[in-house]
């Protein structure tokens, strides 16, 4: 497990120097391309300038050329000036007039002559001026051409190291997998050899309880009764409760719990002050990042309050349940096993950070200020905290054996317990002595820090602080060790032991010996107070029978009550059924006597006539009836009244108006059922239209919140979009600007620059015709 544990901390700080390294092969190809891009930039120009330079040697041959037939001419023109002088002087006694021909036109030839030799003289004084610009420019471009080669030329040797840096990385890495690989391999062929040693453990397990059993069976069987069967549940055998011993033991773990509170907050104080050294020295964080060594030693130092907190928190509960009423012996002090877990976490953690430790002193010797004597002191200290972590596991060894008995019967004889203490104590001193050695040690090393030029305040005040959790830790120890040599001979005396028996005491017979302390408590208590009467043993008999049967007609009754209260519920859910059948029923009579009254009137409408005249016709047919019965009964004859769904029809019985009665009845009753059938088919078409438009309506309204919900999306979205807009014409507002802004400082730049250019045109004007008159004045002389 540790030579995985090296690995990953190889494989991380691999991982973080490649991607520093490839961070910065990132920044040197971005700087290459830029250089490169510099340097074809550059070349360009240089041909630009090239190209200038041929354009003006061709402009300059051309001139040359220019002044060669200007020279020539010039020749020309003085020999012509020489031929008319001579012609001049042979035709003085010709006259006048052809001599002052003569002399007009040489003035002109020397004006012409000396604008030609003007300009010639301009055009030299530009060439050689553009000839010494181009010259300049030329060498300046070749220098910073040469400048950005050896520059290219360095960064492709720093790309070709870290490339190649990039592949032995990479290579390590490879073989650091392969490694890795093989580890695993063996690491899962340990978990198979594991779990196959623990399917045999099983096995065995599983046939020892079988042979348990089958001889326990034997025993039951064939083994006759004996009173020393269970001797350990004997009252002889258990041990009477020793009060002395409790408040004995009470107290030595109130002293124990005070010093194990001193020992924690030395602990706390000295990882807290090495924490804060580690931020400090070699490399303070404050100003530059530490190694990523101590960033994680760091991070581990921050976590110690989370394995010494429980320390002290577990001994106090300890001490907490050690009390009078309680037997106190390895094996039944329970809390003791916490205190051994969370000793063994601490033990663990010292162990983890061992190797930072041990690191962070090889970077301090490996610091550029550090001498030969410091390396010396932190190689000491190395030792020390070796011995001391190797301390701290020998006591978490002796902690876990004690704490073993209380978890596991007999696990533990008397003797054995009594080793186990004064090995406890020798530990103990020996950790006195490594936690004083390595205080002296570490006080000589802050005597040779402090005299170093480069020390700081910081530094000087966290040694100190850090000294005096070591001077506390060691008092502490030193308290803790002689504490326990002085109480050795009560922790390896046995204050509980059975009376028959040289076997330490059980949990079983701690609970029998305080079960029978306090029944004598109670028995004592008991003979102070009065006792009850007696009951007779006849008595105590019918009063069972009676407590007995009234117990059974008490339970009859609770059925009965059970029985009674589901009916009850059955019956209720059944009335508000009926109830709901009632309403129901209710609604369907409204309904249909709504129908019917729509129904007479549709039929009084079919007729003509209204509901009132109806019901009128209906009561002048009663009285013509009621007419009709006193005239028969005054002429004698027998009359006969017919009733039918459209009304009453009183006629005499006589034969032949009998057939064109029903004839009339039945042709009615058909126009009227008639009637009926097309009323109800168009209240079915009429229904199933309002159905459909019910239904379309429920459609509308479903597609009116669709439409709703988008409206808002909608809406938000043109918010966002206006937003976005507004936010646009801002930035378009504050471009415009920035860009007025240049433009405006730009063309203030150029007419600077143009009144520059004039100023200097002006002055070399006026050097031109200082040259010139200075150039006419030696001429002249």
């Amino acid at each position: 497990m540790a030579n995985v544990t090296d690995l990953q901390t190889k494989y991380s700080k691999l991982a973080q120097e490649y991607s520093k390294l490839r961070a910065q092969n990132q920044v040197l190809k971005k700087g290459v391309v830029d250089e490169q891009a510099n340097s074809v930039s550059l070349k360009e120009q240089l041909k630009q300038r090239d190209q200038s330079l041929r354009k003006q040697e061709q402009e300059m041959d051309s001139l040359s050329f220019r002044n060669q037939q200007l020279a020539k001419r010039v020749e020309l023109l003085q020999e012509e000036l020489a031929t008319s002088e001579s012609k001049g002087k042979k035709g003085k006694s010709k006259g006048d007039s052809p001599s002052q021909h003569g002399l007009q036109t040489q003035s002109v030839f020397d004006e012409d002559l000396q604008k030609k030799i003007e300009e010639n003289e301009r055009l030299h004084i530009q060439f050689y001026e553009a000839d010494e610009q181009h010259r300049r420019q030329e060498a300046e471009l070749r220098t910073r051409l040469q400048e950005l080669e050896k520059d290219s030329d360095q960064h492709q040797a720093v790309v070709d190291g870290l490339t190649t840096k990039y592949m032995e990385n990479i290579e390590r890495l490879q073989s650091d997998k392969v490694k890795a690989q093989t580890l695993e391999r063996e690491a899962k062929e340990c978990r198979m050899r594991t779990e196959e040693c623990q399917q045999q453990l099983r096995r065995c397990q599983s046939e020892l309880n079988k042979q348990v059993k089958q001889s326990s069976s034997v025993i039951q069987e064939k083994v006759p009764f004996n009173d020393t069967k269970f001797s350990d549940f004997n009252s002889l055998n258990v041990p009477p409760h020793n009060r002395r011993h409790q408040l004995k033991s009470r107290d030595v773990a109130g002293q124990a719990l005070s010093f194990i509170q001193d020992l924690v907050a030395a602990l706390l104080n000295f990882h807290s002050y090495t924490e804060q050294r580690v931020h400090i020295y070699p490399l303070d964080s404050s100003i530059e990042p530490i190694s990523p060594l101590n960033q994680k030693f760091s991070q581990y130092l921050h976590e110690n309050a989370a394995y010494v907190r429980p320390l002290e928190d577990s001994f106090l509960q300890l001490h907490q349940s050690i009390t009078e009423d309680t037997v106190t012996v390895l094996e039944t002090v329970v809390k003791l096993k916490t205190f051994a877990d969370n000793f063994s976490s601490y033990t663990h953690f010292l162990q983890k950070i061992l190797p930072y430790q041990l690191k962070s002193l090889e970077e301090e010797s490996a610091a550029t200020l550090s001498t030969a004597a410091l390396t010396a002191k932190n190689q000491e200290l190395q030792s020390d905290m070796k011995r001391i972590t190797s301390v701290f596991d020998k006591l978490k060894n002796y902690i876990n054996l004690l704490a073993l008995p209380s978890v596991q019967q007999d696990a533990m004889p008397q003797s054995s317990t009594s080793a186990v203490f004064t090995q406890l104590a020798a530990c103990l001193h020996s950790l006195h002595d490594a936690i004083k050695e390595m205080s002296k040690h570490y006080n000589q090393k802050a005597g040779l820090e402090q005299e170093l030029p480069t020390i700081t305040q910081k530094l000087c005040t966290t040694s100190e602080c850090l000294l005096g959790s070591l001077g506390s830790l060691t008092s502490s120890t030193g308290k803790i060790a002689t504490f326990f040599s002085n109480n050795l001979d009560f922790f390896t005396s046995s204050g509980y032991s059975p009376r028959t028996s040289t076997l330490s005491l059980n949990p079983l017979q701690a609970e029998s010996m305080l079960a029978n302390k306090k029944k004598a408590a109670a028995y004592i208590q008991a003979i102070k107070k009065p006792r009850p009467q007696t009951v007779a043993y006849k008595e105590a008999l019918t009063n069972r029978r009676i407590l007995t049967s009234s117990t059974e007609s008490r339970e009859g009754l609770t059925q009965q009550v059970m029985q009674s209260q589901e009916k009850i519920a059955r019956l209720e859910q059944e009335k508000e059924h009926w109830l709901l059948e009632a309403q129901l029923g209710k609604v369907r009579l409204e309904k249909e006597n709504q129908r019917i009254a729509d129904l007479e009137v549709q039929l009084a409408a079919a007729l003509g006539g209204s509901p009132n005249s109806l019901t009128a016709a209906v009561s002048t047919l009663a009285q013509s009836h009621e007419e009709a019965e006193m005239e028969q009964k005054a002429s004698g004859k027998e009359a006969t009244l017919c009733t039918s769904l459209v009304g009453m029809l009183c006629t005499t019985s006589t034969v032949e108006h009998a057939g064109d009665e029903e004839s009339r009845e039945q042709l009615i009753k058909t126009h009227y059922m008639v009637r009926v059938g097309e009323l109800t088919t168009q209240l079915q078409i009429s229904d199933s239209k309002a159905v459909h438009f019910h239904s379309e309506c429920r459609a509308l309204a479903k597609r009116l919140a669709i439409a709703e919900k988008s409206r808002e999306t909608l809406s938000e979205e043109v918010k966002v979009a206006n937003q976005n807009i507004t936010r646009l014409q801002d930035e378009l507002t504050t471009t415009k600007r920035s860009y007025e802004d240049q433009l405006s400082m730009m063309s203030d730049h150029l007419c600077s620059m143009n009144e520059t250019l004039s100023k200097q045109r002006e002055e070399i004007d006026t050097l031109k015709l200082g040259s010139k008159g200075n150039a006419k004045k030696n001429k002249g002389r």
